[in-house]
């Protein structure tokens, strides 16, 4: 019998200088029973980054066929396709071909060595970005089942606080 997926509530804040966005969002998170706290973070810090009213997130490691975020136009055409993780070439090709924009939020500490393996296979894809995490580690400490999360965006640099405790996560940009 297959393990239910836990749900986290999350209330976050917004507050992104570079897009002049800000936001209240009330989220449900569903972490599968094989994701760990850090990769649910970094899907939630994908949101945060992304943050529209039509970015939803998907099953995630449930559904193998959709992306853990994206976001769709009002005829249904995919505008961003979010990947958290390592997905393979093949995968992200594909994900390009069906997405105007394809993002990838890379977070382990073995990320340096999959994008050397998949970096140069992925040179047709000009709608690729791709993303590491160095911290997401510290960050998947902030993962409580019912958060109350503030995260200002500014010059590139994330600044999340969650009670009396802040924390910086500085994605570093690898394509795009």
């Amino acid at each position: 019998m297959a393990l239910k997926s836990t749900i986290f509530k999350a209330e976050l804040d917004i507050a992104d200088l570079e897009r002049t966005y800000y936001q209240t969002h009330s989220l449900r998170l569903a972490r599968h029973s094989s994701e760990t706290d850090e990769r649910m973070m970094v899907r939630l810090l994908a949101f945060v980054c992304h943050a529209h009213e039509r970015l939803t997130f998907n099953e995630g490691l449930a559904n193998v066929d959709e992306p853990d975020l994206w976001q769709k136009d009002l005829t249904g055409q995919i505008e961003l396709w979010i990947e958290v993780g390592q997905p393979d070439e093949r995968r992200l090709l594909k994900a390009c071909g069906r997405a105007a924009q394809v993002v990838v939020y890379s977070y382990a500490s073995s990320s340096d060595i999959w994008w050397s393996q998949v970096a140069t296979k992925l040179k047709r894809a000009k709608n690729l970005t791709v993303f590491q995490i160095p911290n997401a580690s510290t960050l998947a400490k902030l993962a409580e089942r019912n958060m109350q999360l503030h995260c200002m965006i500014q010059e590139g640099s994330l600044w999340w606080t969650a009670g009396t405790e802040t924390l910086q996560v500085e994605p570093k940009k690898l394509r795009g």
